[in-house]
């Protein structure tokens, strides 16, 4: 029952392993760690040692039967002798397969538990994490943690722990049995021992070599057919790109990959049939000097047979345990990367005891005040990142401040427009009232309340956002309008859609509401994106909204259109709108004009004019042809 396959390349998983995590230094309570996430599932675990350790007696105990069945059945004639050892044979054959089936199951117990706490774990912490750390972050390789790293970690409590006791104790009892058999034999069969490691050591780290450089490739090639393949790259592949260029390209690619893997399959191929020669040749030597110590009568024809048969459980898991330090080490890498995101403490953090900001609005009214605002985008280190070059695009940036002393007030149920060159600061201040970033200096206050003392919850329930690139999920239209509200009816869907003036197209749709709308909503124009998000910010019906750039993709008319919804939608609750079109502010209750992240002026549409200052050069440069 040994766990890997019979032959002597069984343990070849073990040989494609990177040999230079030897060498890694793993951090002092990783091990204590890995222990933790192991305490859930102790019981099983014991049960699973307990499964291994009886299979390993088994596949030890059936070469000693064949012997009785050859010396002590078949040479002396005893039918009833034979049949009886027979049936046990078949009986451990059948109890073995039984084990196996058990010891698979509280394996995969145990190893998809551990995925899902992790994985489980790995998906909150992120959630929680600042949109900094999102706009810094390779998703790939983020997504790798969560999956590739994490089924790497599953291994330390299944394959590896299974290889290890196996291995161990299935050496233990043959080498018992073969020392009571024969110790000449047996020490002959160590000698020969060598000759099965130097193959592993020698094409072990070669493999290894060209196994990364495979998976760097078939990254790459994965990478190009993705960047191809979504609605944008490959719009933009149609309408600038060369298709033949392209098909070169990634056939070069393909090229590669297939290149790498004959040599990959030539080296495997190579070391297996290395291991079944040197293998046949070690059992060529037990079966010549133990058949003539047989024919001597030093030996049984029965010990000679089952020399041989242990000869084919001794040299795999002796050849496993030699690589064993890299099996087990690979093994806790894995699960070290884990940890190291689970570790990455969140830039913002709520409270200890955290204020509900919804309560304070029904009871002040949604006001909002900036206090001595300034603000510097973090850095790569800031975002505690900088240790990890596999999950994060590292960059030093100048530590400038992109808010500078920024300091309003805006009362409940105003309209306020926020407008100013590119690269002003306006979008910074929607992500510093959303609380996606926290000042670097001063505080922002909704109905009295910090925002550094609000509870995250409240603020997402008071704060609603349409962006200028509204994102929708690959699902229907009712699934991503749900998301603002997932008790919503279909009358509260329709009249949502009724205000974005988004109701008549949905009815000409043959699925309506259950139309899937495509990656990131392309099956949908750059307006009708947009006022579904509007739909979604209206079901939703916050107490302060914020619409940054939210009618950039929309048409005149369906400005127009959307305007008479806003009005609406925007009776009674505080407002904040930042607009690069001037045409879309002019009847808000009060316009702040920012600068290099400095407040420049404030008034209304008419009184700005009148000042002639930046707001009526912006106006002037925009409608100088009208």
């Amino acid at each position: 029952m040994h766990r890997g396959p019979g032959g002597p390349g069984g343990n070849f998983r073990s040989f494609q392993q990177d040999s230079s995590v030897k060498h890694h230094e793993l951090k002092k309570d990783t091990v204590r760690r890995v222990l933790g996430f192991a305490a859930p599932y102790k019981k099983q675990l014991v049960v699973f040692v307990l499964l291994i350790s009886v299979a390993a007696a088994f596949t030890a105990v059936q070469p000693l039967l064949f012997q009785k069945i050859i010396d002590d059945g078949i040479s002396t004639g005893d039918t009833t002798l034979v049949v009886t050892l027979a049936l046990i044979v078949a009986g451990l054959a059948l109890a073995g397969a039984g084990l196996s089936i058990w010891e698979r199951y509280t394996s995969a117990k145990i190893g998809e538990g551990v995925i899902y706490d992790l994985r489980t774990q790995i998906f909150d912490h992120v959630q929680s994490m600042p949109i900094a750390f999102f706009a810094r972050t390779k998703t790939g390789a983020l997504v790798q943690r969560l999956n590739g790293d994490v089924l790497g970690a599953q291994q330390a409590f299944t394959s590896t722990l299974s290889q290890v006791v196996s291995n161990t104790l299935t050496v233990v009892f043959v080498l018992i049995a073969m020392f009571t058999m024969s110790w000449q034999l047996t020490l002959l069969s160590l000698v020969l021992l060598p000759a099965f490691v130097f193959p592993a050591r020698w094409l072990g780290p070669r493999l290894a070599k060209i196994t990364k450089e495979s998976y760097h490739l078939n990254a790459e090639a994965a990478q190009t057919m993705n960047e191809r393949f979504n609605v944008s790259g490959a719009y933009l592949s149609k309408t600038y790109g060369n298709p033949q260029a392209e098909l070169d390209r990634f056939a070069l690619q393909a090229g590669q990959v297939r290149d790498i893997g004959v040599k990959t399959a030539m080296y495997q191929v190579i070391f297996r049939v290395t291991l079944t020669t040197i293998s046949a040749l070690a059992i060529a030597a037990v079966y010549g000097l133990g058949g003539l110590q047989a024919i001597s009568g030093e030996l049984s024809v029965g010990v000679v047979v089952a020399l041989a048969a242990y000869l084919g459980q001794l040299y795999a898991p002796l050849t496993a345990l030699s690589n064993v330090q890299v099996t087990v080490m690979t093994a806790l890498v894995s699960f070290e990367r884990v940890l190291e995101v689970l570790d990455l403490e969140p830039m913002i953090k709520e409270s200890s005891s955290p204020k509900d900001v919804l309560a304070a609005v029904h009871t002040t009214g949604a006001h909002i005040a900036f206090r001595g605002v300034s603000f510097s985008y973090p850095r790569a280190q800031d975002v505690s990142l900088a240790s990890l070059e596999s999950v994060s695009t590292l960059s030093v940036e100048p530590n400038g401040e992109t808010i500078k002393d920024l300091s309003f007030h805006i009362s409940p149920g105003q309209t306020v427009a926020i407008v100013g060159p590119s690269g002003a600061g306006k979008t910074t201040l929607s992500h510093l009232l959303t609380r996606m970033y926290d000042p670097t200096h001063g505080s922002i206050e909704i109905a009295g309340v910090n925002l550094r003392d609000a509870s995250f919850t409240s603020v997402r329930a008071t704060i609603g956002v349409v962006m200028q690139d509204a994102h929708m999920f690959h699902e229907s239209i009712r699934e991503n309008l749900l998301y603002a509200k997932p008790s919503a009816t279909d009358a509260e869907l329709q009249e949502a859609l009724i205000q974005a003036q988004m109701w008549p197209l949905i009815q000409s749709l043959p699925e309506q509401l259950d139309t899937v709308i495509g990656d990131r909503g392309y099956r949908m124009s750059g307006g009708e994106r947009q006022r579904l998000a509007i739909a979604r910010l209206l079901l939703k019906s916050p107490e302060i909204v914020v619409l940054d750039e939210a009618t950039a993709h929309l048409d005149s008319e369906s400005e127009a259109a959307i305007a008479t919804a806003f009005d609406h939608a925007l009776a009674g609750r505080t407002a904040v709108v930042i607009a690069h079109r001037l045409s879309t502010v002019r009847s808000a209750d009060k316009i702040l004009v920012i600068d290099e992240g400095k407040l420049v002026e404030e008034g209304t549409h008419s009184e700005l004019l009148l000042a002639n200052g930046m707001y009526a050069d912006l106006y002037t440069t925009q409608f100088s042809d009208q």
